[in-house]
């Protein structure tokens, strides 16, 4: 109101400072061009007045004209803001009234401001009904004391998702997700919006399926425990066919035998307690020592199927590994046998193993020539009930990779059609030989 009476009173003024102004000039000038001729000056003062109405109605013609101009400017700007805002506005209500979540918006003091239809629904009160309930009437006291922080946490303009358990009515309870976000004007928390959305039903859901997935799993374990039971069974049967057929007892042979039955029952006592956390005790052994035992164990089903097994170990200095013994052999046994069964009874069968060390790494690489994979097999190996046999159950390989795994190393499949296939074990090399054990 005070800016438009400045403004009034300078257009005032200045239309009085200039007709002032006209008076005296146009009657100086007047009386210089009239000569001291009489009627001359009698006719320019006759006409001077309209001559000044004239001037001065072009001049505010244009000066309204302008500032009327970007008056209308101005307001259809105006226009166009407020219909801007009014769509803006009503985007803001479809989003807080058509969301399928529920919303509240809260004040700083933590009352409920307005709610949407699905709120209501959730939390079974009303708007008006919301604005006199109490949350601490749907949470116990040990949540309602860590929503609470949350609560203080988006006060100071940070945002914040959650789950909690309420409950309403008869103890019926809901579980829900819940997000909580400040409300900023001006860089000011002026309140916050709680959205929160029933999850009871997936949580539910998500329970059976884990129920199922364990079923699943423990199907798995027992499917690939049978699988490994016959790796040993196939190193005892090999073992008392040689000695049926040379009539002979080699007491090597029958340490090794008992060996291979201790195998089969520590595998057997894993099965009977599948459902508890087991603790795998590492010790630091000799990859050559653990390599040199599989290799006798395997050289009996070798000789069965006509298959040379040639070991060669590169390493200038013995290799020693963090380990549990078994459980690598169980990986050498599973990679020799597959390279064994690998190559057809027509062809001169051949299965290397190289021991070398590159790096701080020991590695083991089983080559063998048997009839290779396709490379699209290649990116399978390793997945659980895949397998390239015809009776085989696809549990070997992804038994000996969680095994790897477990020892922190590595392993990689190379193969081509009909030449062959190759693979390469990493393991990380410790340079102590001090036993050490520690739970995995």
């Amino acid at each position: 109101m005070k800016q438009a009476k400045d403004i009034a009173l300078k257009i005032s003024v200045t239309y009085v400072l200039l007709g002032a102004l006209w008076i005296v000039l146009s009657d100086y000038v007047f009386m210089i061009i009239a000569h001291e001729k009489l009627s001359m000056y009698i006719y320019f003062q006759r006409y001077k007045g309209w001559l000044f109405t004239f001037v001065t109605g072009i001049i505010i013609f244009f000066l309204i004209y302008r500032r009327t101009n970007e008056l209308i400017l101005s307001n259809e700007k105006l226009s166009k803001k407020e219909k801007q805002l009014q769509i803006r506005n009503q985007h803001y209500h479809s989003l807080f009234e058509q969301n399928p979540d529920a919303v509240l918006e809260l004040s700083l003091d933590g009352h409920v401001v307005s709610v949407n239809a699905e709120a209501e629904g959730l939390l079974e009160f009303t708007h008006d009904e919301l604005k006199e309930v109490k949350f601490s009437e749907f949470l116990d006291e040990e949540e309602m004391k860590r929503v609470t922080d949350y609560f203080f946490a988006t006060f100071k303009g940070l945002a914040s998702t959650f789950e909690t358990k309420i409950h309403i009515g008869d103890n019926k309870g809901k579980i829900l997700r819940c997000s909580l976000v400040p409300i900023i004007i001006n860089r000011e928390v002026t309140g916050m919006f709680a959205i929160a959305r029933d999850i009871t039903l997936n949580r539910e859901n998500e329970e059976m399926v884990v129920a199922s997935e364990k079923l699943s799993v423990i199907g798995q374990l027992a499917a690939a425990v049978a699988h490994e039971i016959r790796n040993p069974l196939t190193s005892l049967k090999g073992f008392i066919q040689l000695m049926q057929t040379t009539n002979t007892i080699n007491h090597n042979h029958l340490d090794i035998m008992l060996s291979e039955v201790d195998r089969i029952d520590l595998i057997s006592g894993e099965m009977l307690i599948l459902g508890k956390q087991q603790e795998t005790h590492f010790r630091h052994e000799r990859i050559d020592d653990i390599l040199q035992q599989v290799l006798v164990l395997m050289e009996a089903q070798a000789n069965l199927d006509n298959v040379s097994i040639i070991y060669e170990n590169l390493s200038e200095k013995p290799l020693c590994v963090l380990c549990e013994s078994n459980q690598l052999k169980q990986v050498f046994i599973n990679i020799i046998k597959n390279a064994v069964e690998a190559i057809p009874p027509s062809r001169d069968g051949r299965v290397s193993i190289t021991l070398v060390q590159h790096g701080t790494d020991a590695h083991v690489i089983v080559k063998d020539n048997g009839v290779g994979m396709d490379p699209e097999r290649i990116e399978h190996l390793g997945e659980p009930f895949y397998s390239t046999k015809e009776k085989g159950t696809g549990l070997g390989l992804a038994v000996c990779q969680k095994i790897i795994e477990r020892h922190k190393g590595h392993i990689h499949f190379q193969s081509e059609k009909q030449k062959g296939t190759a693979v390469e074990i990493s393991l990380p090399v410790k340079e102590s030989e001090t036993t050490s054990d520690f739970a995995d």
